[in-house]
């Protein structure tokens, strides 16, 4: 466990480290400072909660690209989750809404935290139309697939694969569906959330079509002899679909502090352990043992991006939103082991 955990251990505890220096130079207490500490561990579990179906269909994509681009992911795209997603993202929200330059909004973020909370709860509409729509076309797109012969809720899943046969069908759902929340919205906010969501699905397009062209080119090699192990696409594609899922997170984040640092490091060792958890899947080979764990994920990201669309409306707490997805992970994990105990699955090679 801790070669795949070791580092995430190492990093909470510089982290954890941090946060009591913050909390004891902040607040000039030892009750301060444990303070600090909680707050720091309660987003920590928070961040892993929410996001262990973002690990599942990491893994689902990271199984089917060689070990380079693998520890690529683990590595660079630390360094994007981490720090672009936790610290850079909230600061360029505040930057572009109240037309701050870098430093200002960093001054801002430190001197009124309230101000800074107030400034990133005001884009929510936004970042709930893009995320959603990103999302929902994530889950949508791996159940609207003709030729997916393994299925979980069998009624509903063999009518959305056979459904599948209607070109964009998917995508005609989520327009309807954007839409349709919008004309509950004001003029202003529905302008802003229909924008948002087109252009999360259009992100989506783009990412996935970047990725078929790769995959065109690699096989065109392949045909003529070449060795390629490209992953690029699929490198883009998981950044992207981290960053979705990280929205509600940095959002949710407030309901706890409004102090930037705090926020950073607590949902960083979130973040950490969600990579962790990606590698382990796909080393021990979790989803060809646990059949329909995937589904399960798959299930659970529809839900979170209807969720986020429909918060466009109203608040929906994140430990509702977490609970619904671990519990439909938890069901198909369930539901795997039991329909593995009459027919065990194949055996499956690891590290």
């Amino acid at each position: 466990m801790l070669r795949f955990y070791g580092f995430s251990l190492i990093f909470t505890l510089v982290c954890l480290g941090l946060g009591a220096w913050y909390g004891w130079a902040s607040t000039g207490n030892f009750v301060g400072m444990l303070e600090v500490l909680w707050i720091i561990v309660i987003l920590s579990v928070l961040e892993i909660s929410l996001s262990f179906d973002n690990a599942v269909v990491n893994a689902s994509v990271l199984k089917n690209m060689d070990e380079v681009w693998q520890r690529r992911f683990l590595t660079w795209g630390i360094a994007f989750a981490v720090f672009g997603m936790r610290i850079v993202f909230p600061l360029a929200i505040v930057a572009i809404a109240a037309g701050l330059g870098p430093l200002e909004t960093i001054r801002l973020s430190l001197n009124d935290p309230t101000e800074y909370e107030r400034i990133v709860s005001g884009a929510q509409i936004g970042i709930a139309g893009f995320g959603g729509a990103f999302l929902a076309m994530v889950g949508l797109k791996f159940f609207f697939d003709a030729d997916k012969d393994v299925h979980w809720i069998s009624v509903l899943e063999r009518y959305l694969a056979k459904f599948a046969a209607l070109p964009a069908a998917e995508i005609a759902i989520l327009l309807l569906a954007i839409w349709g929340i919008s004309t509950q919205l004001p003029a202003e906010d529905a302008l802003t959330f229909v924008t948002a969501g087109i252009l999360g699905l259009v992100t989506f397009i783009a990412v996935e079509g970047i990725n078929t062209i790769l995959e065109m080119k690699e096989e065109a090699a392949r045909l003529q002899g070449a060795v390629v192990r490209s992953g690029l696409g699929g490198f883009l594609y998981l950044n992207v679909l981290d960053a979705s899922f990280s929205f509600d997170g940095v959002i949710g984040a407030f309901a706890l502090s409004n102090n930037m640092v705090i926020i950073a490091l607590g949902l960083s060792i979130g973040a950490m352990f969600v990579r962790s958890m990606t590698i382990h899947l796909v080393r021990k080979g979790t989803l060809a043992q646990y059949r329909f764990l995937e589904h399960g994920a798959f299930w659970a990201i529809i839900t979170l991006g209807g969720i986020m669309l429909f918060s466009a409306l109203v608040h929906i707490p994140e430990t509702i939103t977490g609970l619904i997805g671990g519990a439909l992970i938890g069901l198909s994990f369930w539901w795997s082991v039991r329909v593995n105990r009459r027919a065990p699955p194949q055996p499956v090679a690891v590290d």
